[in-house]
């Protein structure tokens, strides 16, 4: 009977040690339960496509594959989203969000209406690079940045705002360079792509990857980037190493730093570890699976994991900066 109770005791641990442990684990938590996606933009914009994208993607590579639903919470640049995510959203691992990079420069800026601290999110990582670019129309008679330095007058360039990283970059480089712009206000990128498709604006700065299609059209040609590593632009000339100035220099370091993690997503404060284990790991999985990326390729839009403690990295040295800096910097770059 003893021998028989041992070979029963061997039995039982010789088919647990073999279980996979991780999904007996963690499908009871999340089979049948539904994960919202929080987007503080309008449907159809860059953030929402990309929520989207890898909510289709990232219940596979959850155990339990619960439903992911994407809740647009558009107002304020964002504002609203994450504040809902941080204060009222329960810390269970069923809600994450997606936020504009420029959420930074508004917690540097101790924007109204913040009620929030991005350090003291739990970040799952971010699904791009956003590199910012400066073109010029492929026709124009200057082609590169440094003959822009030549021209007798300003330079028209299209913009949609003062809060875009476009409008940042512009300001940062007639500071601190020879070039001097006009620019003229578009209510949207499309409409100053036709602006310069007209010739009514010589140049546009923006994001790599919104500009791409313009750019492979041959309607303009990148001449400058930021400090974002993107493997297709690589070769261009970094904007901070055009500038001769220190300071000028910081400045536009700075402005690159949340293009570094374009896309990023996060989970309330307080979510517990075992979960945001599980978020993190079918995050870098769905990013990463080549199906995403074939889905992403369809619309000129190109994937690159960034892990939390990169990103965290990044956001923190940006918000350490000297005090007498940060002061500084605000008077080039707005957020609302």
């Amino acid at each position: 009977m003893k021998r028989k109770t041992i070979s029963l005791l061997i039995l039982f641990f010789a088919f647990w040690a073999f279980l996979p442990t991780k999904d007996l684990l963690a499908a009871p938590y999340y089979k049948g339960k539904t994960i919202t996606m929080n987007c503080g933009s309008e449907v159809g914009g860059g953030h929402d496509f990309m929520a989207r994208l890898i909510a289709r993607r990232m219940s596979e590579h959850i155990p339990g594959k619960p439903t992911i639903v994407v809740k647009n919470m558009p107002g304020a640049i964002g504002v609203i989203a994450l504040n809902y995510i941080y204060n009222i959203a329960k810390p269970d691992g069923l809600t994450i969000g997606i936020f504009n990079r420029g959420m930074a420069f508004g917690q540097l800026q101790k924007a109204q209406g913040i009620k929030f601290d991005l350090t003291k999110f739990l970040w799952l990582g971010s699904a791009a690079v956003e590199a910012t670019v400066f073109t010029i129309r492929s026709n124009f008679p200057y082609k590169t940045f440094a003959d822009l330095k030549n021209a007798k007058e300003p330079i028209n360039v299209g913009c949609t705002g003062t809060t875009g990283v476009d409008y940042a970059l512009l300001m940062l480089l007639e500071a601190f360079t020879d070039v001097k712009f006009r620019i003229v206000m578009y209510p949207s990128g499309s409409a100053a792509m036709l602006a310069m498709e007209r010739g009514e604006v010589d140049a546009r700065a923006g994001s790599y990857n919104s500009l791409r299609p313009y750019i492979q059209r041959g309607l303009a040609r990148p001449v400058l980037r930021g400090n974002a590593y993107e493997p297709e632009i690589k070769g261009l000339p970094v904007d901070e190493d055009i500038v001769t100035d220190k300071k000028g220099k910081t400045f536009l370091a700075m402005r690159s730093m949340p293009d570094q993690f374009g896309r990023p997503f996060v989970a309330p404060p307080g979510t517990p570890a075992n979960q945001m284990k599980i978020l993190r790991e079918a995050f870098a999985a769905t990013v990463t699976d080549p199906q995403t990326i074939k889905d992403a390729e369809k619309t000129n839009i190109s994937l690159q994991y960034i892990s939390a403690d990169k990103s965290l990295g990044i956001l923190n040295t940006l918000l350490n900066q000297p005090a007498n800096i940060i002061n500084e910097f605000n008077k080039y770059v707005k957020f609302n």
